[in-house]
Formats: structure tokens, C-alpha cells, sequence
């Protein structure tokens, strides 16, 4: 959002997951219990690792907030680029995150 342009910009399906993959890393149970038996979860993916989100936004200059409110892993809870749904932060939750605090209604 902060550039205006797609943070993953895939050319096909596959592609898009790569490239998510290289960015956060493939995913596993340890990060989101159940990906294993996804329909379209192949064994056989790349095994790419994290890397810290703060080096791939790095030339964005986020403030502290911003890169808060992408972090992966974050000791109190996950935020937007969590895979697991059922932990990554919600829309209305990421609105009341202090990054946004200088929007008005």
C-alpha cells in the first residue's frame, strides 16, 4: 500500500507462491498448522527460508509502525503477512494499529 504497487507480483500461480515463498518462506506446520493437507500443498516446494521483513522493504523507510504492522513473527502475536488465517491480523484490528493513527474518519 505504501508504494502503491503489488509487494508479490507473480505471473501465474505458481509463480505468485515462489515468490511469496522467497520473502517469507515456505511454509510449514511449524508456521501454519494444517498447510500440509491444503489441497494444492505439494511436498515437493522449494524450502526457501524468512528473510527479516525489514530487509525487503528496507528502500520503503518505514517507520517503526510500518514495519510493526508487517512483521511475520512478532513475540505478542502475528500481523498481516502471517500465512496462518487464523492468526494474522485482521482488517479492523490493523486500522487501530498506531501506524494508522494520523488517518481521519
Amino acid at each position: 500500500m505504501v508504494t502503491k504497487k503489488v509487494l508479490f507480483q507473480g505471473d501465474s500461480d505458481l509463480d505468485q507462491l515462489y515468490r511469496i515463498f522467497r520473502i517469507l518462506g515456505t511454509p510449514d506446520e511449524s508456521v501454519w498448522p494444517g498447510v500440509t493437507k491444503l489441497r494444492e500443498y505439494k511436498a515437493t516446494f522449494p524450502n526457501w527460508s524468512a528473510n527479516p521483513i525489514e530487509k525487503v522493504v528496507k528502500d520503503l523507510n518505514l517507520d517503526p509502525f510500518g514495519l510493526d504492522l508487517l512483521k511475520v513473527r512478532n513475540c505478542l502475536f502475528q500481523r498481516m503477512l502471517a500465512y496462518d488465517p487464523t492468526v494474522r491480523i485482521t482488517a479492523k484490528a490493523a486500522l487501530s494499529h498506531p501506524y494508522f493513527k494520523d488517518l481521519t474518519n
